[in-house]
């Protein structure tokens, strides 16, 4: 397993759409270990493959923070959405950064294993924030564009400081 680069704002593969995953090969596979290894290594509950610098629809989880718990999510897709709740996140791609977010507190997800197998997911609270941040990465959204315009001033003054 390798550590991949964790990219920051403002570099450019955060704010495009990435594509859909269709090869699941040993290559994959190995991606998906380096993104757990990353994720861990730099104390993240989730991590999208454009935070590393890979366009593809791709993102890692791991509400419970253990190793071997985390889940692999290709391809998501929300279908539905219950509950709205307020939550402070963080991001790997801002360090230093937080706000406060609003969110869907339940998340009905389709999406696929690493292996490429169709699986359908009720997640809720903090779990469900973690997927609807890391889907945000999938669709260039970053934590920045979810806060209001004094909090997002405030924001990127305080990054530029960082």
């Amino acid at each position: 397993m390798a550590l991949l680069k964790i990219r920051t704002y403002p570099d450019p593969i955060l704010n495009k759409k990435a594509e859909p995953l269709t090869d699941f090969g040993p290559d994959t596979q190995r991606l998906f270990d380096d993104m757990i290894q990353t994720m861990y290594v730099e104390d993240g509950v989730g991590l999208a493959a454009p935070q590393v610098g890979i366009s593809k629809r791709i993102l890692i989880a791991s509400p419970a923070m253990k190793q071997g718990e985390e889940f692999v999510i290709v391809n998501p897709e929300v279908y539905s959405f219950s509950g709205r709740e307020s939550g402070i996140e963080g991001c790997l791609s801002l360090p230093g950064i937080s706000g406060e977010v609003v969110r869907a507190q339940k998340i009905r997800v389709r999406y696929q294993d690493r292996f490429g197998k169709a699986f359908d997911l009720e997640a809720k609270d903090f779990f469900a924030r973690i997927i609807q941040h890391e889907i945000d990465h999938l669709d260039g959204i970053l934590l920045i564009d979810r806060l209001n315009f004094h909090q997002r001033q405030e924001a990127l003054a305080q990054y530029k400081r960082f």
